[in-house]
């Protein structure tokens, strides 16, 4: 299979879920106020209630703090799906981002243009009952709960808008490293907390089984080390063998930038 591929692109072509095919964007998206908020059934919000409630029962002293935090800020409800157009209101006054509703996962250069633009795209469909363990493409819950509380701290807002402008400019394997060091930051890193792992990935805070599994006995946590997990492959379709631990949201800050513009020449 072709190498250039992104490991999504890969698991499309398998033919293991076709919610895992990225989506080229053939007209914008809407974003903030434009967006207009499904009509979600009752089984549906039961999904996002049984989904958050179960999340925030375990995640204290295990979630990094300036997540914990960003939930307080975003105040989500727990019994009925948030609309992403009031959302984007707390990401912009909080830190300058906005939100955009996307039908499903994007393709990567219409992802990496948007968080250029601090614009994060969301889904705004949930997942079905017998997903509620884990999903290998996102949804709602994953984006919102997931990534949305640690784009209101200013150091991982920064970071993950440096990461789209170097990644948008990325041609080759650079494309293909960046995706790699996005996997394990973004979706399944974890940073030092008073020498203690803590997770901020948002692929493990939005699974009940990757939430005990990366702080569990089985799971091998490496230091920090920008070449190595740019080198490092994954799969999307079991809980993950490998993550990075990185000191603090800040250092991921300025160490991707340092790696970026020194061995990538980007940025």
């Amino acid at each position: 299979m072709d190498a250039s591929l992104s490991a999504y692109e890969k698991a499309g072509l398998e033919g293991k879920d076709p919610r895992c095919v990225p989506i080229k964007m053939e007209s914008p998206l809407p974003i903030g106020h434009d967006i207009e908020a499904p009509a979600y059934s009752q089984d549906e919000q039961g999904v996002w209630e049984f989904l958050i409630q179960r999340q925030l029962a375990v995640l204290p002293g295990r979630a990094c703090e300036e997540f914990m935090t960003g939930l307080e800020h975003l105040q989500l409800p727990n019994h009925h799906i948030p609309k992403l157009s009031e959302l984007s209101d707390t990401l912009q006054q909080a830190t300058g981002w906005r939100v955009a509703r996307t039908p499903g996962l994007l393709h990567e250069e219409d992802f990496f243009r948007l968080l250029s633009e601090r614009v994060f795209p969301s889904t705004d469909y949930i997942r079905e009952r017998h997903e509620l363990d884990y999903t290998p493409a996102p949804d709602i819950f994953h984006d919102v709960f997931g990534h949305m509380p640690l784009i209101t701290d200013p150091d991982f807002a920064d970071y993950y808008q440096m990461y789209g402008l170097a990644s948008l400019h990325a041609t080759g394997e650079n494309r293909r490293k960046l995706e790699r060091f996005h996997w394990f930051t973004v979706e399944f890193g974890m940073l030092h907390e008073q020498q203690t792992p803590r997770i901020y990935g948002n692929g493990i805070l939005s699974s009940y089984q990757e939430t005990f599994h990366a702080l569990g006995d089985t799971v091998e946590r490496r230091a920090f080390d920008p070449e190595a997990m740019a080198a490092q492959d994954y799969e999307v379709w079991h809980l993950q063998p490998i993550l990075y631990v990185v000191d603090s949201l800040k250092t991921l800050k300025t160490e991707f930038k340092t790696w970026a513009q020194e061995s990538l020449r980007l940025l």
